[in-house]
């Protein structure tokens, strides 16, 4: 082997700090010195000498941004210093209360504020200044080792200016811009859209491929040090600083206060000024200054006393009803949809929201042309929540339910005691689009690849006319690699998570068969009951409603389901087909440690799907239950939960997070990479 001389050595030593240094002046300071292709023309000439010198390829090197295959899953990591979670304060008055608990422990105090980013949380350790690991908060102690993904974060740096050794708090997040754009492409792939800014930084920082996560536009404030080896910290004002130095891009706007009421002012004027920023917000942050304060005030179990996080309400935007138009469901509902004039609304733009029935336009009395007041349920769902009658001009035109399907002219009536209008056609185009993507979706038969524009392009072609025909794609496996948007490669995993399908069982196929009113619920629970389809089709209405949780009217629709012809057809080629119809029979003697217990779900659950929690839940004996009761044993928090722990925390209802829930269940829950 040649010998390397020093001068090459010392030149890509030298073309690595003077890249890094252009990479924190662009990526951190917004503020490069160099033209784009002079910067292309370092990182050339480092890739070369790096190729021909692998020996001196560092982990830290700009090169190794991307780096190899990432392992098949994440690996556990436990954190040095444990990433506790913040209480939340949702008024001035818990400001004030959280004031006066500071100050009668330690006296006078200054608070720094900032924002509280909507992202995900990540602590990043560096050994004598270079970048050795990071993970995902996890529950706190143990995080998701996602270090390969974060070097692909370019305001991350590889190397610090000082070799020190340290650990830094921060939260990934993808700007909205960003965000924006990745839905555009999202939606040109055939792929759902993200719901927000929050989970699309999520599903790409946990990407099995680095080199997926690095084609998002994602980002990273730092917030926190952690701790550090050999230099003296004495508040948070001054950590931030030096973390700043050391060329991490900290917490924007971070402000220094003496008095609560000051704190109070800030959080009321960013509340009105959030749209203003590149990247969502859902509160603000405020921390005692002094680290021997904090030491003093230590923490609870989960909490720092010396913080707490001020949460803004749910926005809620004006905006104007421009038109008032039908979408035709899976199983025929005609569900009444406003066109909105483009509104941004927590964290993406808004331009249609559902109106539910003619019912609920009635009640509010909406119509087209009105201003009105929009807001997402549950920060993910846009609906209309009011108008605003003052602004009328007396042009506005009410609305009426059409008497025909708008999509295939069939009849559409609405029952007696129903809220929906339904299509009667039997063969009705919107009907078969919607029941194929319901078939697909994950609660069903969880077939990956195949959105709405993919199976709208599957129908135009005429591969298929209905989900059964999914099955036989095989045969046209060359003519579906011909199709604009379809390549070899993803031909082969379309293909390969049709076949996987077939061994749901049959609670995700009853699913998948979208009888009315038959949820994922009720079809675990036929599944379990009958352990075969053919025993289902078979049953009567007594057989049914002895079912605990399935009514008279559920029971009379899973009836009328499969008595249509048409039905038990499509059930049979998808037997043919391979699918699988059976059931595995729990063992009746197997431990039910949830036995008699009550469980609700809330928030975003790092580990598992809503799904996976209530699937393990029921098998465990437990029961989950969509609203919270005094009754209610347990409520299951994730991140950014809604008004059901509010109601918890209101009647005294046990609060437990992912660990918790845990030690309950035995499992452990295994984080779902987007795929």
């Amino acid at each position: 082997m040649e010998k390397v001389t020093g001068s090459v050595r010392d030149r890509i030593e030298e073309l690595r700090r003077v890249i890094e240094e252009h990479n924190y002046r662009y990526y951190v300071l917004d503020d490069p010195v160099i033209p784009d292709h002079e910067f292309d023309e370092l990182m050339r000439e480092l890739q070369a000498l790096e190729d021909e010198n692998p020996d001196l390829v560092t982990p830290h090197s700009p090169t190794q941004r991307v780096g190899g295959r990432a392992s098949e899953k994440f690996p556990k990591l436990v954190h040095k210093t444990p990433l506790l979670s913040l209480a939340n304060a949702f008024s001035d008055g818990d400001l004030r209360d959280f004031d006066r608990r500071v100050r009668s422990a330690v006296g006078d105090v200054e608070y720094v504020t900032e924002f509280k980013i909507d992202g995900l949380s990540v602590a990043l350790t560096y050994i004598d200044g270079v970048l050795e690991r990071g993970a995902t908060r996890g529950d706190g102690v143990v995080g998701e080792d996602v270090t390969a993904n974060l070097r692909t974060i370019k305001t991350i740096p590889l190397r610090l200016k000082q070799p020190v050794s340290l650990e830094a708090r921060g939260e990934v997040f993808m700007p909205t811009a960003g965000f924006e754009r990745l839905n555009e492409k999202q939606k040109e792939q055939g792929l759902a859209p993200f719901a927000n800014p929050r989970n699309a930084a999520a599903g790409s920082l946990r990407q099995l491929d680095p080199a997926v996560t690095a084609s998002r536009p994602l980002d990273i404030f730092i917030f926190n040090l952690e701790y550090i080896d050999g230099v003296s910290i004495a508040t948070h004002e001054e950590g931030l600083k030096f973390l700043k130095e050391q060329g991490f891009k900290v917490s924007p706007e971070f402000r220094v206060f003496k008095r609560i009421e000051d704190v109070i002012g800030l959080c009321a004027e960013w509340q009105q000024k959030r749209d203003s920023l590149y990247f969502e917000i859902d509160g603000i942050v405020i921390k005692v200054n002094s680290l021997r304060q904090r030491e003093a005030l230590g923490a609870t179990g989960k909490n720092p006393r010396w913080a707490i996080a001020y949460k803004f309400p749910a926005q809620e935007k004006k905006t104007r009803v421009k038109d008032i138009i039908i979408q035709v469901g899976r199983t025929g509902a005609l569900t009444p949809t406003a066109i909105l004039e483009p509104v941004r609304l927590s964290g993406s733009t808004v331009g249609r929201a559902t109106l539910h029935n003619e019912d609920y336009i009635r009640e509010k009395d909406i119509r087209i042309g009105d201003a009105v007041l929009v807001k997402k349920a549950g920060d993910i769902i846009p609906e209309v929540t009011g108008v605003v009658f003052e602004e009328r001009t007396g042009t506005e035109k009410k609305f009426s339910m059409p008497d025909k399907c708008p999509v295939c002219g069939s009849e559409a009536v609405r029952a007696a005691g129903e809220a929906v209008t339904r299509c009667t056609g039997i063969a009705c185009p919107a009907k078969i689009r919607r029941s194929i993507i319901h078939f697909v979706s994950r609660d069903a038969m969880d077939i990956a690849g195949l959105g709405p524009s993919i199976v709208e392009l599957l129908l135009d072609k005429g591969f298929i006319k209905d989900a059964s025909d999914l099955y036989r794609l095989e045969e046209r496996k060359a003519e579906l690699v011909s199709l604009e948007r379809m390549g070899e490669k993803s031909v082969e995993n379309l293909l390969s998570s049709i076949e996987a399908s077939k061994t749901r069982g049959l609670a995700r196929v009853i699913t998948a068969l979208g009888i009315p009113l038959v949820g994922v619920r009720a079809s675990a629970l036929l599944a379990e009951h009958f352990g075969s389809m053919e025993t289902l089709q078979r049953a009567g209405k007594e057989e049914l409603t002895a079912i605990p949780e399935i009514g008279e009217i559920m029971a009379q629709s899973i009836i009328t389901f499969f008595r249509q012809h048409q039905n038990k057809e499509f059930v049979e080629r998808l037997k043919s087909a391979g699918v699988v119809m059976t059931a595995e029979r729990k063992d009746a003697g197997a431990p039910k440690p949830l036995e008699g217990l009550s469980f609700v779900l809330t928030g975003t659950l790092a580990g598992y799907t809503r799904s996976e929690a209530s699937g393990i839940i029921e098998a465990l004996g437990g029961k989950v239950s969509s609203s919270v009761s005094k009754n209610t044993s347990y409520v299951l928090a994730g991140e950014n939960p809604g008004s059901k722990l509010d109601k918890a925390k209101k009647l005294g209802v046990k609060v437990i997070d992912e660990k918790e829930f845990e030690s309950l269940t035995g499992k452990t829950g295994n984080t779902e990479v987007e795929k």
